[in-house]
């Protein structure tokens, strides 16, 4: 199965062959100032089932090892990638052809939840990132 996403203009695309790792809500500081949005959420899938189509994302390192993907010409956040999660791309769900699809599994980060957000699923909720779930969610070997 392929499944392919683009950013606003959609001069910047990708696409990645089978399922994802893990799907998520991310209620950080960073995820939501870099979306500006109350919370964001991504999937993971094996890098070396994923590559990017039409122009190449302009990268910014917004600190060290970590990287964070977006369209040069409209400015929609695509990916992240960083050294704590190799062989993995984390994609915006808001950036599938087809969003309706997404279904998250879980939310990290639930300590930084603005209070005025309200969620109401009975999806687990982590305090920490991936790297802390009880699995392994940081693996990529799909």
């Amino acid at each position: 199965m392929t499944t392919r996403g683009h950013c606003l203009c959609k001069k910047t695309r990708w696409e990645y062959t089978g399922e994802v790792t893990w799907a998520c809500y991310c209620h950080c500081d960073d995820c939501r100032r870099n979306c500006a949005a109350p919370v964001v959420a991504w999937l993971g899938v094996p890098l070396k089932n994923f590559k990017w189509l039409g122009d190449a994302p302009k990268t910014l390192e917004s600190s060290k090892g970590v990287f964070r993907h977006f369209c040069e010409d409209c400015g929609s956040p695509m990916g992240f990638e960083a050294d704590h999660y190799p062989g993995g791309m984390h994609l915006y769900a808001a950036s599938l052809e087809n969003p309706l699809k997404f279904e998250p599994t879980f939310h990290v980060n639930y300590q930084s939840k603005l209070p005025w957000l309200q969620m109401n699923d009975d999806l687990p909720k982590y305090d920490g990132t991936l790297l802390h779930a009880p699995q392994d969610l940081s693996v990529y070997n799909s």
